[in-house]
């Protein structure tokens, strides 16, 4: 929905002004640096106690599917109850997961069974972290300050994902898993301290009624069905990733297509990781907002077409190139996307539709590396990835022509009074 005067326009020196911001957005680096290390250590712990790739299997499936049954009433939950609370207790117990995990370390206790028990849980907690966050988020950064301060929360967050597996990987081979753990520990400590003394309580969403849970969960469906820009961008998001991501076949092009071992592996799996980071630094200064809608569909079109061209190459520097080409896509996408959620989503709902958001995007990396596996045993690697990168650009051109509210979106004067579906309201 436009309206009728652009919103104002801050610069970063006014956006890292706000104190809440800069406590928020520390504690959430904090918290991105942790999480991220703790799935990644969580595998290689359980892998050197058997060498047994089942296990990695079984640590992806316990984590997949408590994530997905809870993020309904993680959303809902969300709407109702103080948003900085729920932040502070989900950081807070995964901190005391951390602990646990490094006393049993440090007692040699652990086991392949404690490691699942441990990774569904903790993907249970982060189930209800994210939606509480996203909503946090929101009451923390003014609606003006929204396109120059959630590309920064993007860029240090994607920094921290990468460099926190980097650091605990380092502290492993120092100290042990029970350093490791503990340094987890600390630092998701830190976070929710900060949460919790730099930034002031938020009001609850406005309630009005009582209706059933399972008509509270559904309301934030409808809103986003009903919704062109939200619907379409989360579309657009799950179609890329299902088909076009070529990171599950990575292994079998480096190593039978392009010749170039386990360096080369690395090698191209870095440079997706460095085009992402890239085009995050660069959308807080160069965020495409006026023409956001137009872009975000070009992107996803870039994506698919770099994935076609990667699919064709047997250079291993051009590979690289179309991969770097395909983060940069994925960084400027993940940017617009997160404007388009905290802008599209009214107040009462945020949680519930940063639930469904999680359902799109918790989803499409698994059901996308079984599809892309599944299409290369039936086509090989080549004509998988080919088809997938071809499809992402169908894809984006059939949502540009059937969701015009996307296309022709602009940021600057989108808000988040977007219309609401009828019989939608505060509850």
């Amino acid at each position: 929905m436009t309206t009728d005067t652009p919103a104002p326009r801050p610069g970063a020196k006014e956006v890292l002004g706000n104190r809440e911001f800069r406590s928020f957005l520390a504690a959430n680096s904090l918290f991105h640096l942790s999480a991220s290390s703790l799935t990644v250590m969580l595998a290689f712990h359980i892998y050197s106690l058997r060498n047994n790739p089942l296990d990695i299997a079984a640590l992806g499936l316990v984590q997949a599917i408590p994530s997905l049954g809870a993020a309904f009433l993680a959303g809902d939950l969300a709407d109702r109850r103080p948003r900085r609370g729920l932040v502070v207790l989900t950081i807070a117990a995964l901190s005391l997961l951390t602990v646990v995990l490094a006393l049993l370390s440090a007692a040699d206790a652990i086991t392949v069974w404690l490691l699942l028990a441990a990774g569904a849980l903790s993907a249970t907690i982060r189930a209800y972290e994210n939606p509480a966050n996203i909503g946090l988020e929101a009451q923390v950064i003014p609606l003006a300050h929204t396109l120059k301060a959630l590309p920064m929360v993007s860029t240090v967050a994607r920094v921290a994902d990468m460099a926190g597996p980097v650091m605990m990987g380092a502290i492993w081979a120092w100290g042990g898993p029970e350093a490791t753990y503990g340094t987890m520990a600390a630092l998701l400590a830190a976070s929710a301290g900060l949460m919790w003394w730099k930034i002031a309580p938020k009001p609850v969403p406005p309630i009005t009624g009582t209706l059933p849970l399972l008509r509270r969960i559904g309301e934030g469906w409808t809103f986003v069905r009903g919704n062109q820009v939200l619907f379409g961008s989360m579309i657009l998001d799950l179609c890329a990733v299902f088909f076009g991501g070529a990171a599950a076949l990575l292994p079998i092009f480096a190593t039978d297509i392009l010749n170039a071992g386990p360096e080369g592996f690395g090698l191209l799996r870095s440079a997706i990781a460095a085009g992402t980071l890239l085009a995050a630094v660069l959308s807080i200064r160069f965020m495409p907002a006026a023409s956001a809608g137009l872009a975000l569909h070009l992107i996803v079109a870039g994506f698919g077409l770099s994935m076609v061209v990667f699919a064709l190459s047997t250079s291993f520097w051009l590979s690289m190139a179309m991969l770097f080409v395909a983060g940069v896509c994925d960084g400027f996408s993940m940017v617009i996307r997160h404007a388009i959620l905290r802008l599209a989503s009214p107040e009462h709902m945020r949680g519930r539709i940063a639930a469904v958001r999680m359902m799109f995007t918790a989803s499409s990396n698994e059901l996308g590396a079984v599809q892309s596996g599944t299409m290369a045993s039936l086509l090989g690697p080549v004509n998988a990835v080919l088809a997938g990168g071809a499809l992402t650009v169908v894809v984006a051109g059939v949502i540009a022509r059937s969701m015009p509210d996307l296309r022709r979106l602009d940021l600057h004067n989108y808000g988040s009074s977007a219309p609401v579906p009828k019989g939608i309201g505060p509850v």
